[in-house]
């Protein structure tokens, strides 16, 4: 059996956000054993999964990026949406656009310090789509 759950995530600034209550509660009926993949329908934003106990990791994640992958200092061509913008897509490629998790007894199998974050590469973002597929 396959389901679908379209998920809409608020406005969130530049950075990391963990976003697994969301995504939980939007899926209030998870079959007994299967798989959940979820897609971001964004080119300028990702999702991951990482440690979800200490916010410190997700700044050292934010300034890792800008290091690796700055706004200004490379000749950059896609450069009409903003000094952001192709860093953006960049950052996003690293990252990802879909992450699939184990359910088991009717749960995401996280393990015990994971969590799913939103990774907003965008100065002034826009609301994000989710699509969250359940194969059973």
């Amino acid at each position: 059996m396959i389901k679908h759950y379209h998920i809409k995530l608020p406005v969130y600034p530049r950075g990391f956000h963990l976003i697994t209550n969301q995504i939980l509660k939007a899926t209030t009926d998870l079959p007994e054993d299967g798989v959940a993949h979820i897609f971001i329908q964004h080119t300028s934003a990702g999702l991951c999964i990482n440690e979800n106990a200490d916010g410190r990791v997700l700044e050292d994640f934010e300034m890792v990026f800008n290091k690796l992958i700055p706004e200004k200092g490379l000749p950059y061509k896609h450069t009409l949406e903003g000094l952001d913008d192709m860093p953006a897509h960049i950052k996003s490629v690293l990252t990802g656009s879909g992450i699939s998790i184990p359910i088991v007894n009717r749960k995401l199998a996280l393990g015990i310090w994971q969590g799913i974050y939103l990774c907003e590469f965008r100065n002034h973002a826009t609301p994000r789509n989710l699509l969250m597929t359940i194969i059973s």
